[in-house]
């Protein structure tokens, strides 16, 4: 276990600061360098573009009406009791799952740094995209989250294909994980 060895402790938590930090510090110079807002800032043409802008609701636009605010923070907190619940199960030699639980809640801690702080919502500024074909805005938070579940689900799927190749192994008659 995780917090039994201290090993992923000594890489989890730093990251998850590292992580926080960037965003933040991101954040806080695109308030402050990107104004006004919805003006776009090229940085590689028009593909990567820099566009400060503020999303009161979640990813990729979801808004759920004025009590939005209040109902991503909750569910915010909930989602990191249970990264922290996962990283403290998480075996302290798995270091792409350790990985992946600190970037996802490096991303989600950042993201509700700015929802506790303004009633704007959360500071978006990296816009990628072609002409008006874009990718909703974003910012580091964003990029921990989305990595860090990519990721996670990986590291999910490879034990669940090892734990169901250990089944068939001892299983009487079973196959060798090979074979599947």
């Amino acid at each position: 276990m995780a917090s039994g060895d201290g090993a992923p402790a000594g890489r989890f938590w730093p990251l998850v600061g590292g992580i926080l930090v960037a965003d933040v510090a991101t954040k806080y110079w695109a308030e402050r360098a990107l104004v006004p807002m919805h003006v776009p800032h090229d940085v590689l043409g028009d593909v990567v573009r820099f566009t400060l802008l503020y999303n009161p609701g979640a990813a990729f636009g979801l808004y759920l009406g004025s009590a939005s605010r209040w109902i991503f923070m909750a569910l915010t907190v909930v989602a990191a009791v249970i990264i922290v619940r996962m990283y403290r199960q998480t075996r302290g030699d798995d270091w792409p799952r350790v990985v992946a639980l600190a970037m996802i809640l490096a991303g989600a801690i950042g993201n509700l740094i700015d929802r506790i702080r303004s009633e704007r919502g959360v500071v978006d500024f990296i816009d990628i995209g072609i002409g008006d074909a874009r990718w909703p805005t974003f910012n580091v938070a964003d990029i921990g989250v989305s990595c860090g579940a990519l990721l996670l689900a990986w590291v999910l799927w490879r034990e669940d294909r090892a734990l169901a190749a250990a089944q068939a192994a001892a299983a009487p008659g079973g196959s060798s994980p090979a074979a599947s």
